[in-house]
């Protein structure tokens, strides 16, 4: 499967984005769907994941640093994940990548095979 992730930007403080991931080659639902994001001079991290079932959601974990202002979603019939972002900060600036995978947890990169090529958000004080 390949990932295309866009959407990043530059924001202010308290601003919102929404990021996408068009996938292409698999469908979606075949897959747990993360996305991470990685800071200058830092390791990469996890910020959300989700595995859908049935065509909803039954599985859903969230980064302590982004719960009650990020939200994972997916349109299965643009076979696109997306993460919506409010209440940005400007330790919220990385480069965010989203990947695709089947192993558990989904809270560690080992858990995902396809990564997309990463879009930069820069948060802005």
């Amino acid at each position: 499967v390949q990932l295309q992730a866009s959407g990043g930007g530059l924001v202010q403080a308290g601003g919102s984005l929404r990021l996408s991931c068009a996938a292409s080659g698999r469908t979606l639902t075949t897959y747990n769907m993360g996305w991470f994001r990685q800071a200058p001079g830092k390791e990469r991290e996890f910020v959300a994941a989700s595995r859908w079932s049935a065509g909803r959601p039954y599985y859903v974990e969230y980064a302590d640093s982004v719960k009650g202002r990020f939200t994972i979603s997916r349109d299965n019939a643009k076979n696109t994940l997306y993460l919506q972002m409010v209440s940005l900060k400007p330790e919220d600036t990385a480069v965010y990548y989203c990947a695709a995978g089947v192993r558990y947890p989904v809270a560690r990169e080992p858990g995902y095979d396809y990564w997309g090529q990463g879009t930069q958000v820069t948060v802005s004080s």
